[in-house]
């Protein structure tokens, strides 16, 4: 497709000679692709289809007026029509708009045409309040189209960018573009008004960034690739500006241009998808991004990251605060910024084929963002903090429920994360039992893993058909210790590289590859520099880490102290918390049980802690 003269504006705007285009190393296989079959997933995905997904779409149509601000958003103007008030947030739509991405991919493994049917239902109130000149969002329809296009931090790209990857995922569930054609109406409207030689915009909350590259992945059309760089390179030039004149550039990811950036600051959540943004358009243009993102990624991992992968210390920001300070139970750790993590991290993987991000993705999965969401699955935290008195509580719902619509988006789309490919690797990422279809430029290739990850480290790997490929299999950071067969026999000759075993061979219908992981329980302490930490531990067995729930230890939870001598006995529990495999710690004198993270406040109301006092 040729240059387009916004393209070729920028070009000469931004100069290209220190700048590279960074090719990915692994490509993901899409979960359409995967089927999950374990005992641990499976069930979960079951509960989303059959209660996440009812819960999103009864608060979003009858609890709240979510759906109903677009129903009078086309009300607006028309004979007869008194004053029409929007209800709730002015981002609200952003919520409609997650709950239908996580519909759509929902469709893609479980077909239901009760929800494809809502789906059109809803597009169609959508289409209804679209504006003539494109423009849709019911805020400011509601509350003055006069005052849009006025307060960069009042959600309008933000809000675009969720409808677009809702539009995006339906399109490829269903093949029907009304929807997406809608985005492109909107998106039109957009550039009307920015870009070079117009408006400045520097959209106060990211998402549009990485929308809009997926956008461009489904029509190619470059103008939409192109907005997306110019709307990343509008960061850290002084135009980023509210209602009341210039804004907080630490806060809004506005202090530096981009690629300067090194290190992290602000709202957790705007810069995870910032991040994302950047990465995704640095795969298709020339810019020097990555070396920005590497230093970002050590800045959030090294200093700022919990142990759970949660992010984001402070509620006054909803974000970052100073290196190393880590409270446990001011923790904010919003459940978004958890699937933020997955999200950025599982790209830098892709770019560098560095297992590393892939310990992170995993860490996050298990534990900062499954503790966003209750066992049966109608529940919800937005904080999520290490240590609590008891007071803090899941909820149905929230005011600002961001948190509940991105978990149920996120959910479905885990197959994305177990295998990778690239021109002479399969590769595999995350311990899921599964059963996937995986394209290779020379054909296809049937893959089934079978294991009882995350409570145990056997992972049986069957390939379905001739490959002639290396197999390259993530060795979690956590295991120092494992052994590799195939077909029963040690696998001979096994390289590593950045994390991965690799086996290298011609492989045949039915070989049979397993990968035994050693999962003892881990006593894991904070960097020194966590203050917070001192003197204490916390258990992790495997990618779970462990909490200790006073429902569960009576007078012994404050006392007890970890030992030198402290025992440690794994034991399922089929009749609690969904049979989960907790942990009994005993130092002689006393025994702490202790559970999953992601499985505390599911019972009666109790505290809990992460971090245990040490001897």
């Amino acid at each position: 497709m040729k240059r387009n003269l916004m393209t070729m504006a920028l070009l000469l705007m931004l100069g290209t000679s220190a700048q590279a285009q960074h090719s990915k190393v692994v490509n993901q296989v899409d979960f359409s692709h995967v089927r999950i079959t374990d005992t641990f997933w499976s069930p979960r995905l079951d509960r989303h289809a059959t209660v996440t997904q009812p819960t999103c779409i009864d608060q979003i149509e009858n609890q709240t007026a979510r759906i109903k601000n677009f129903i009078n958003a086309a009300l607006v103007g028309q004979p007869g029509v008194g004053e029409l008030r929007h209800s709730g947030i002015f981002f609200d739509d952003s919520d409609v708009y997650k709950a239908m991405e996580g519909m759509a991919y929902s469709l893609i493994n479980h077909p239901d045409p009760v929800i494809e049917a809502k789906m059109d239902e809803w597009i169609a109130y959508i289409e209804k309040a679209q504006q003539p000149d494109g423009y849709i969002d019911t805020y400011y329809i509601l509350m003055g189209l006069d005052k849009r296009w006025t307060d960069m931090d009042r959600h309008e790209m933000y809000c675009t960018g969720h409808m677009i990857e809702a539009a995006v995922a339906y399109y490829k569930a269903t093949g029907k573009d009304r929807f997406l054609k809608i985005c492109q109406r909107m998106v039109a409207h957009m550039q009307s008004l920015f870009g070079p030689g117009k408006r400045h915009w520097v959209p106060g909350h990211e998402e549009i960034e990485l929308a809009l590259v997926k956008l461009y992945e489904v029509t190619g059309n470059e103008d939409y690739l192109d907005f997306a760089y110019w709307l990343l390179e509008e960061r850290g030039h002084g135009h980023g500006i509210g209602p009341n004149g210039p804004w907080n550039t630490r806060y809004y990811q506005d202090s530096v241009p981009v690629s300067q950036m090194k290190d992290i600051s602000g709202h957790a959540v705007r810069l995870m998808y910032l991040f994302c943004g950047m990465a995704d358009v640095a795969a298709y243009r020339q810019t020097n991004y990555m070396q920005a993102l590497n230093d970002l990624w050590h800045d959030v991992v090294d200093r700022n990251m919990y142990i759970t992968g949660g992010i984001g210390q402070t509620a006054s920001n909803e974000g970052f605060s100073e290196d190393y300070s880590l409270p446990n139970a001011t923790a904010y750790c919003e459940t978004c910024a958890s699937i933020g993590m997955v999200l950025w991290n599982h790209r830098m993987n892709q770019f560098t084929g560095d297992s590393k991000y892939v310990d992170i993705v995993e860490q996050a999965m298990y534990n900062g963002v499954l503790s966003g969401i209750n066992l049966r699955g109608d529940r919800f935290f937005y904080v999520n903090p290490l240590e609590a008195n008891g007071t803090h509580h899941r909820q149905a719902w929230f005011g600002c429920a961001c948190c509940p619509s991105n978990i149920t988006r996120f959910l479905p789309s885990i197959g994305s994360y177990v295998y990778g490919t690239s021109d002479n690797a399969l590769w595999v990422n995350l311990y899921i039992g599964s059963e996937a279809t995986v394209a290779f430029s020379d054909g296809t290739v049937g893959v089934t893993m079978q294991t009882e990850y995350p409570w145990d480290g056997h992972v049986r790997l069957t390939i379905g058909s001739k490959m002639k490929k290396d197999l390259r299999m993530r060795i979690p950071g956590w295991c120092k210790d494992y052994t590799l067969t195939v077909n029963g026999q040690p696998a001979g000759k096994v390289t590593t590289d950045k994390g991965y075993a690799i086996i290298s061979r011609s492989w045949k219908a039915g070989d049979v590859v397993e990968l035994t992981m050693a999962m003892p329980v881990e006593r894991v302490s904070a960097d020194p520099r966590v203050k917070e930490d001192e003197g204490m531990q916390a258990i992790q067995r495997g990618p779970l880490v462990y909490c200790a729930e006073a429902i569960d230890n009576g007078g012994s939870y404050d006392d007890f102290t970890l030992t030198p001598v402290t025992q440690f006995t794994m034991c399922r529990m089929p009749g609690i918390l969904s049979g989960i495999a907790g942990i009994a710690a005993d130092n002689g004198r006393q025994t702490l049980r202790l559970i999953p993270y992601y499985a505390w406040d599911n019972r009666e109301a109790s505290k809990m802690k992460v971090w245990i006092k040490e001897q």
